[in-house]
């Protein structure tokens, strides 16, 4: 069979999808991280890195590891996408519809949530539980017995607990923990579900700086709607330094994009 066949014929059981904006000290680490235990499973793999228009060398960096690793062929693939900068929502939403993958992991570029958390997630969109079927949705916790959190300030902690309490009493009442990075999604589930993003859909504005954003709310308000199941899974997290949260402002356009979720249902656009 030829390169180019093998190519096309590639189907992977399990897509990473990293968003990327100005990661390129994080890359070399966190690439390396990803690639070693992708290549540990027993499964094909696709890495795809989405760049949100870096100022730095963010994809240049992961477009040099992905030739030296030679992962244009074997059990795990990667490819490099840049976007303009559109913020994380549209970066995101972009990586999950490229994906190729039976399952499709996102996870932030600093690996707050350590990747082997996969054999954490997965079970539960294989298999599901002893009472219920697979699930189309896990996402990872911060919250509720078995999380744990590691060197989290204590304002952040405030933040999203305020942030949260804010969400299920508008949005989207049983979830704990919407703002984790770190969510899985069957392949159906993910085309199904990112496609009807509006907030930062596919005619999601060009930005300066870093924006931080409430599209995971929208994501999970959408597949509440469509009557997805979805399962809250307990994981590790920890906070690194270089955070792009602006406590402010970033809470302000959290707060504004949740009643915009609520007015996008009330105006039938997620029907």
């Amino acid at each position: 069979m030829s390169e180019q066949a093998h190519a096309e014929t590639f189907t992977p059981y399990l897509t990473v999808v990293i968003p990327a904006y100005n990661e390129a000290h994080r890359m070399p680490k966190t690439l390396g991280l990803v690639a070693d235990y992708l290549r540990s499973r027993d499964y094909d793999s696709e890495l795809l890195i989405v760049d949100d228009g870096s100022a730095d060398d963010t994809a240049t960096i992961a477009e040099g590891f992905y030739i030296a690793q030679h992962l244009d062929h074997g059990k795990v693939r990667m490819r490099v996408i840049r976007n303009e900068h559109r913020g994380k929502g549209y970066t995101v939403r972009s990586g999950m519809l490229a994906a190729q993958g039976k399952y499709v992991l996102f996870s932030d570029a600093d690996l707050s949530t350590p990747i082997e958390a996969i054999e954490q997630l997965l079970p539960w969109a294989e298999r599901g539980g002893v009472k219920h079927g697979p699930y189309p949705v896990v996402i990872g916790s911060r919250e509720g017995v078995g999380a744990t959190r590691y060197d989290e300030p204590a304002y952040r902690h405030l933040m999203g607990r305020v942030f949260n309490m804010i969400v299920r009493l508008i949005a989207i009442h049983h979830i704990q923990d919407t703002q984790c990075g770190f969510k899985l999604f069957t392949h159906e589930a993910a085309q199904d579900l990112f496609k009807r993003m509006q907030l930062y859909g596919a005619n999601a504005a060009v930005v300066k700086g870093a924006m931080v954003t409430g599209f995971d709310v929208e994501v999970l308000y959408i597949a509440q709607k469509r009557g997805y199941r979805i399962r809250e899974v307990p994981v590790e997290w920890r906070h690194f330094e270089g955070s792009k949260v602006n406590p402010i402002k970033d809470s302000l356009r959290n707060f504004n994009d949740i009643l915009k979720v609520r007015l996008n249902d009330l105006r039938g656009k997620y029907d």
